[in-house]
């Protein structure tokens, strides 16, 4: 099995380097130089034809032309790792096949709400800062527990898919919204300080 992440520097690809070091699967990583445009370019649009990163290919299962897989977009590459390498939805886990089950769906809420919601709320700051507002506040009282999202009924499954896309662009606040007052979420500030301290993050970040 050889995984290959292709990705950049500031990238949604972080996010996934982060969750393949959390769960020490192994990986090569491919670095594309986006100011020379090499992402919009031959080889590259034949992994991801949109010419954006984060790209994967996972040469143990096939694409429907007969090559390796290839999948774009951070939520799938995360879900397809959970699943199939990040050992998340087994059935012999917490709760069994139906705690299985409930993880699974789980786990691609908070990847959608991440990526459909949180991530646009942030972008679009400027636009609509109430809305972004609203969603720190719900996310802040989510994370006051302390706990791992899909903490609950039947134990602690431990750190997985949703808390790594929750808990980067959280991470991403300061970095792309520094403008923004983070003192009446602490659940959320303690939430990105934990984050940016684990060294499997700082190495997927490059600054370790």
């Amino acid at each position: 099995m050889t995984l290959t992440l292709y990705g950049a520097a500031r990238s949604r690809a972080s996010m996934v380097r982060w969750y393949l070091e959390e769960k020490a699967i192994p990986y090569a990583f491919v670095q594309l130089d986006l100011k020379s445009g090499e992402h919009r370019h031959e080889p590259f649009t034949t992994i991801n034809p949109f010419g954006k990163v984060p790209a994967l290919v996972d040469d143990a299962l096939a694409s429907p032309d007969g090559g390796p897989l290839k999948l774009f977009e951070s939520g799938a590459i995360l879900f397809h790792l959970a699943e199939r390498y990040g050992e998340e939805f087994d059935p012999q886990g917490p709760g069994g096949a139906e705690g299985a089950a409930s993880r699974r769906s789980l786990t691609a809420q908070w990847l959608l709400f991440a990526n459909a919601s949180l991530g646009p709320a942030m972008f679009q700051l400027e636009a609509r800062p109430e809305e972004f507002a609203r969603q720190l506040a719900t996310v802040d009282g989510l994370l006051a527990t302390g706990s791992h999202l899909l903490a609950g009924t039947w134990g602690d499954p431990g750190w997985g898919a949703a808390d790594c896309v929750l808990q980067s662009y959280l991470a991403y606040i300061p970095l792309f919204c520094p403008q923004v007052d983070l003192s009446p979420y602490p659940a959320v500030q303690a939430a990105i300080e934990a984050t940016r301290n684990r060294p499997t993050y700082q190495k997927a970040m490059g600054v370790a």
